[in-house]
């Protein structure tokens, strides 16, 4: 069986206390149903949640949505290490894809869900990001930025597609509800294409556009 992997990795600073986290907590339970609910996509998907502050911590390990009755909710408080958060995501994805190996299935790449809304207090959190990218699992980054996140920042996170709140019309936890949302349609477009095309020619499938949100340039000199 065919098996495409998410991870959410979330920021928990003390920055993301009251409408930022209450917003993500809220939109959870409505992907989890969406994701749950339809055979087609919890038989060809898989999720993680990790939350970060001051460290990173695994709040889902990575799991078949439609086995869990709900999803851990994060809570905010600390300082935002990315580094912490990197080098959990890493351990998770290589004993991930080594376990589903193991059990017979085929590993998609997986695939990264990072949200932040400030700058991180770990000045060389990029070692640990490198690991992450130049492992042989690589997994696919779409990095979304809030609040006092910078641009270059997200756009150095991101190896696929990055985003950034600039709507001022867009209040954050609006903005996260529209993170929540984008998150929940690639799980469940991706996973529909994989068993439309029964594997082959699979495309992993991306918001190109995100209410609330600009897109950001990849193109790294």
């Amino acid at each position: 069986m065919q098996i495409l992997p998410f991870y959410l990795l979330c920021d928990e600073s003390g920055s993301m206390i009251g409408e930022p986290i209450d917003a993500i907590n809220g939109a959870l339970p409505d992907l989890h149903h969406e994701i749950s609910t339809n055979p087609t996509v919890a038989d060809k998907t898989r999720f993680c949640l990790i939350g970060f502050s001051d460290t990173a911590t695994v709040l889902q390990p990575l799991v078949d949505l439609s086995g869990i009755d709900s999803v851990p909710a994060l809570a905010a408080g600390g300082l935002t290490s990315y580094g912490d958060a990197f080098r959990t995501l890493l351990r998770c994805v290589e004993a991930d894809v080594a376990a589903l190996k193991a059990e017979g299935h085929e590993v998609y790449r997986p695939v990264v869900f990072f949200l932040s809304d400030g700058i991180p207090t770990d000045p060389d959190w990029d070692q640990a990001y490198k690991e992450v990218i130049q492992s042989r699992f690589c997994p696919k980054i779409i990095a979304f930025g809030i609040g006092e996140a910078q641009e270059s920042t997200i756009a150095r996170v991101a190896n696929f597609r990055a985003f950034m709140q600039k709507d001022s019309s867009v209040s954050p936890a609006q903005a996260l509800r529209e993170f929540a949302s984008s998150l929940t349609r690639s799980i469940v477009r991706s996973a529909e294409g994989i068993a439309a095309n029964g594997g082959n020619g699979f495309t992993l499938a991306v918001d190109d556009t995100v209410p609330g949100f600009s897109i950001v340039s990849l193109d790294k000199l």
